[in-house]
């Protein structure tokens, strides 16, 4: 398990993480942001599940990063593979063979459920998107693709269209062939659901209705987060997965798997449909597949698929598709991943510590609707009201609440991963029991600022 035996930042540490931060504030454009609004954290050190800032501060990683440093920080096996690549052969062309990209496609292909079994990589998790949807469209000659509302695919032109959270609204011009529908959220339900079991079969209804008004036969893919992400960790109900592969089928619909968050043990399991014993078409992942030391991402492909593209040009490609250094992270990642139990773990952390821990919350302060999750992937729902389940923050925003609950995480030694109303505990699969009881505790002392906004 990690544990961190760094000290503290020296002066010259301290001074560089001030400069760092000048020349950002003069010359970085930053993603999703009013660039004169922020405030943007320095991270000047990290190792393990643990960061610095850039004022010397020791902060306990609850986001790992992006939900995408599943191994922590600064894993010496990883980092010593992408040295070793390095000193090898630093970058080739993607018509060439290399060791490292074989070895990961091998590697990778052993762990996806099925005959998923040839890799195309990626840059990321939105290309991986890209690409999916455009095998899809090729395989079946059409053109619509299905997503849910309360999803993220992806910042890129098509995948921010798949996406169904509200950062899809300003680039949205309805020209991108995409049909939103509403998954299963029972906390939520758009179908007044009064159990779990309810909730899967009014979901499946509402989905297969949306694809008989919109034209069975003009949906080349479904793309789902096997459990969604970034929208709030809303763990599927059981049949609701095999659902939409059974209505992907009948209507022949490419299913597209998207992993890049759930994926490579985020869930206890290694991918997140692994849960429901589903197969689907095509999967993308990223993130979790080297711990994102190097930028990689992909698609695993059905054979089915392949064969498409077995006598046809596939009209697709990247300068940096599998590129050495990120493949050799990869098998570097896998291989420790592996060696030393980290998705059992991760699954472990699950049952023994966030599961029962974060309920000991939900019981205790006023201001939590609900957590919920599984393995190292879990949400707190905050709210103003458990009875009317207004939340703290609206819907595709933020809060003056929740701004203080984050300063509050921050400056008790806990870096939060948040979003809209609810706080995500989503640490590295290796973290401790001890440091995630830890970030726990801290996180109890948090809401009791969350409860003093509780009304009613």
């Amino acid at each position: 398990m990690t544990t961190t035996t760094g000290t503290a930042l020296s002066a010259e540490e301290l001074e560089a993480g001030r400069r760092a931060y000048q020349l950002d504030r003069e010359h970085v454009f930053h993603s999703w942001s009013a660039q004169e609004l922020i405030t943007p954290m320095v991270i000047t050190r990290a190792e393990g599940s643990w960061v610095w800032d850039g004022e010397g501060n020791k902060l306990l990683d609850f986001s790992s990063q992006l939900v995408n440093t599943n191994i922590g920080h600064q894993h010496p096996k990883v980092v010593a593979a992408i040295q070793q690549q390095a000193g090898l052969l630093c970058t080739v062309a993607p018509q060439h063979v290399n060791a490292a990209r074989s070895e990961a496609a091998r590697l990778i292909a052993e762990l996806t459920p099925g005959d998923l079994n040839r890799i195309f990589f990626t840059n990321g998790g939105a290309e991986a998107v890209e690409h999916a949807v455009r095998m899809a469209r090729l395989h079946t000659g059409r053109y619509k693709v299905l997503s849910a509302y309360r999803s993220y695919h992806g910042g890129t032109a098509l995948a921010v269209n798949v996406t169904g959270d509200p950062r899809r609204v300003a680039n949205d011009y309805g020209n991108a062939g995409t049909v939103h529908f509403h998954a299963p959220f029972l906390y939520r339900s758009q179908f007044h659901a009064a159990d779990e079991a309810q909730e899967c079969q009014r979901a499946l209804e509402h989905l297969e209705t949306t694809i008989q008004l919109e034209g069975a036969d003009r949906f080349a893919a479904i793309v789902l987060e096997s459990i969604p992400g970034t929208a709030g960790i809303m763990v599927p109900p059981p049949g609701y997965l095999q659902g939409v592969r059974e209505l992907a089928t009948k209507y022949g619909i490419v299913f597209i798997a998207d992993e890049v968050m759930a994926g490579f043990g985020r869930s206890g399991r290694w991918f997140a449909i692994d849960h429901a014993e589903v197969v689907p078409d095509l999967l993308t992942f990223a993130k979790g597949v080297n711990s994102g030391y190097v930028p990689l991402g992909g698609v695993a492909i059905s054979e089915e698929i392949y064969q498409t593209f077995a006598q046809r040009v596939y009209p697709g490609g990247l300068t940096y598709s599998g590129h050495p250094l990120a493949c050799a992270a990869a098998v570097a990642t896998i291989n420790a991943m592996r060696e030393e139990q980290m998705v059992e773990h991760a699954a472990s952390l699950g049952t023994e510590v966030f599961g029962p821990g974060l309920a000991e919350l939900a019981a205790k302060h006023p201001s939590v609707g609900e957590v919920r999750g599984v393995g190292a992937f879990w949400a707190v729902e905050l709210v103003r009201n458990r009875a009317t389940r207004e939340p703290l923050a609206p819907y595709g925003s933020s809060s003056p609440e929740m701004n203080e609950l984050i300063a509050a995480c921050k400056s008790r030694g806990l870096l939060p991963f948040a979003n809209f109303n609810r706080i995500h505990v989503v640490p590295p699969l290796n973290t401790s029991a001890e440091d995630a009881r830890t970030g726990l505790a801290i996180l109890d002392e948090v809401l009791k600022l969350a409860d003093a906004h509780v009304e009613g």
